[in-house]
């Protein structure tokens, strides 16, 4: 079967592995260096490169081993006319193509922050219950899509809707390119249905923000003056009873010169709610310099295009007929109840091949 070794070898240039395999060699010989742990966080982040390198390249030996196997067996049953090695070969490729799939994601992780962790925050639009209802949908569609991922995942702040649902969110998304992979659903969400709010059954429309932003490490530079911020205590919401909290522990953070506020009260202690609360305003920083770095190049060069914060991404029609719609990659999928429930690769894959072209 020469059509399959000769279709890798292209793969094997799209992938460039030669010189993935010389990053690893420099990589493995400067963590050998005399002095090499003396600094700490650059040791760290040359181990964690190093790591990221040799799992990609480890996963290609391994799914090119796997499809030189099945060119054996498609030959052994071809010749011995073998229907059950077959459906072992049909078997075998089906997930030989998911795991290629995978290893193809993985080098569309080009971004600097791309591997980080992800601070995802969810607002509710204009809309009320409505639109508070549909955050909350929004908010549960993640949490089950870090869950099916084996992400971690932590409610940072929640502040509820008066009636239902939630007015805004912050959860911090912990996983392997979590920021890579979640960059793709940040924007408008627009939600289409009969409200179960609206005794007279009519269809309503409903908008939610989504915003997302990779979670910074000291070694990222993010100058913040003192004079600059106010810090302000509050109580943290509870469930009630027991869970009441009795302490001023909550911090919310105003940034002056941007009007940004950012606000954490789910940590342990008024400590820590202030570090991750710090956390966010830095990141928060961070994707504003590049948008307005992304503003200036696009005015170079003449760009007329909209900033996807300001635009809507995706629409969720759930009447007249059911169907999700990406704007940006025109990915449509009918299966709303799965979408819904986590099931998002097939609009994170899409988002990520159309913007590498």
């Amino acid at each position: 079967m020469q059509t399959s070794r000769a279709a890798c070898r292209p793969l094997r240039s799209i992938f460039d592995l030669d010189g993935r395999r010389e990053q690893i060699k420099l990589l493995e010989l400067q963590s050998l260096s005399p002095g090499f742990w003396d600094d700490q966080d650059k040791a760290a982040a040359v181990q964690q490169q190093l790591g990221q390198l040799q799992d990609m390249v480890g996963a290609w030996d391994k799914n090119y081993g796997d499809l030189e196997d099945a060119e054996l067996l498609l030959d052994m049953a071809v010749e011995e006319q073998d229907e059950a090695s077959f459906q072992e070969l049909v078997s075998s490729l089906d997930g030989l193509r998911e795991r290629v799939d995978m290893v193809e994601l993985d080098c569309m992780f080009t971004g600097e922050h791309d591997a980080r962790n992800a601070i995802l925050t969810i607002h509710a639009g204009a809309g009320g219950t409505e639109a508070m209802d549909w955050t909350g949908m929004l908010m549960r569609m993640y949490l089950r899509w870090a869950e099916t991922h084996a992400f971690k995942s932590d409610i940072l702040d929640l502040l509820p809707g008066e009636e239902a649902g939630t007015k805004s969110v912050a959860m911090l998304i912990k996983g392997k390119n979590a920021y890579g992979l979640l960059r793709s659903e940040l924007g408008i969400h627009r939600l289409v249905r009969i409200s179960p709010f609206d005794a007279s059954g009519r269809r309503h429309t409903s908008f939610s923000s989504v915003m997302v932003m990779p979670e910074l490490d000291d070694n990222v530079n993010i100058e913040i003056d003192e004079k600059d911020i106010r810090i302000d205590t509050f109580r943290a919401s509870g469930s009630g009873g027991q869970h009441v909290n009795k302490t001023d522990s909550a911090i919310r953070i105003t940034h002056f010169p941007t009007g940004i506020v950012v606000q954490c009260q789910n940590e342990r202690s008024q400590h820590s709610n202030k570090n991750m609360a710090m956390k966010m305003l830095m990141a928060r920083l961070y994707e504003l310099e590049q948008e307005e770095k992304m503003k200036a190049q696009e005015n170079l060069q003449g760009d007329k295009k909209d900033i996807a914060w300001g635009s809507q991404i995706r629409s969720y029609v759930l009447q007249p007929y059911r169907l999700i719609k990406d704007h940006r990659t025109g990915l449509e999928e009918g299966n709303v109840e799965a979408v819904l429930d986590g099931r998002l690769d097939r609009f994170i894959r899409a988002w990520l091949l159309w913007k590498s072209k």
